[in-house]
């Protein structure tokens, strides 16, 4: 506590020391806040994580009735890993940067396969002449891999076949012939049909997602396009789906799952059970 007879008799003076003291309590009600508002996300993210433990434990130990379905398992792993992520990467951020400690990174190289295109940035300094007036030379050198990502483009093939006429006689145009397609005077390649099948078949991402992403860059194509272009393929390649029916029956033994789904039935406006069979040969004893 401060004396009457420690203040000074300057007005100016007081004013200063009264726009001190304002400040230093505006900074610790700041620092509160700004403690109390980081206890409650740290209390958040708890909570959080506690919920998707016992949603595990639950998936995990619970009875059959209450077990989850594997791939929402996986979307749970997923939450729970990203939530991790962004606790460290929150905790990382709020540490000084003289305190923070630089922990090793676990390296696997295993996850860059050496068949990848690589491209090599060097980063020089910014001046190769030592402080002394001399010439720096290299005496070794760190290396670093990244994944680099480029995302899909989509391209236009124009063909062109020129016509061509003699002047001397009236034997007709010579124009060489139009290629094969897989679609007739249809837009895509064969190529662009097989990446369908495989987002669609391999992983699992169905037409109308499909057709979204190439609407984000300015291709507008209709789901039922894209279905139309995989019953073509499917027509094309049944001769693929016959010989492999035809090597399964050549097995003495057999195995054969049954699945049961609702499809649409036409006319009706009503569903029926429809069936899915997988058939899979084992010639082991």
């Amino acid at each position: 506590m401060l004396d009457a007879s420690d203040l000074p008799d300057d007005v100016a003076a007081l004013k200063a020391m009264l726009i001190a003291a304002q400040a230093r309590e505006a900074a610790k009600d700041v620092a509160i806040a700004s403690k109390d508002e980081h206890i409650a996300r740290k209390d958040e993210r708890i909570e959080r994580l506690e919920k998707l433990v016992a949603a595990f434990k639950q998936a995990a130990f619970g009875r059959k009735s209450e077990k989850t379905d594997p791939d929402q398992f996986d979307l749970a792993l997923e939450d729970l890993e990203t939530a991790m992520a962004v606790i460290h990467a929150e905790d990382e951020a709020d540490a000084p940067a003289a305190n923070r400690i630089a922990k090793p990174r676990a390296i696997n190289r295993g996850s860059l396969p050496k068949h990848l295109p690589r491209f090599e940035e060097v980063i020089e300094p910014e001046s190769l002449i030592c402080a002394c007036g001399g010439c720096l030379h290299c005496i070794g050198e760190d290396v670093s891999e990244r994944l680099y990502v480029v995302p899909a483009q989509f391209r236009v093939i124009v063909t062109c076949r020129p016509k061509y006429a003699c002047r001397a006689c009236t034997d007709g145009v010579v124009q060489a012939p139009a290629p094969a397609r897989l679609i007739s005077a249809g837009l895509p390649t064969e190529a662009t049909v097989a990446h369908v099948l495989v987002s669609k078949y391999a992983d699992r991402l169905p037409l109308y997602r499909q057709a979204q992403i190439m609407n984000r860059q300015g291709v507008d194509l209709d789901r039922s396009t894209l279905a139309d272009w995989v019953g073509r393929a499917a027509f094309e390649l049944r001769p693929v789906f016959d010989a492999l029916i035809a090597d399964l029956k050549r097995s003495t033994k057999l195995f054969m799952d049954e699945t049961r789904a609702p499809v649409l039935d036409p006319g009706s406006r009503k569903t029926k059970t429809g069936y899915f069979w997988a058939l899979a040969r084992d010639d082991g004893p």
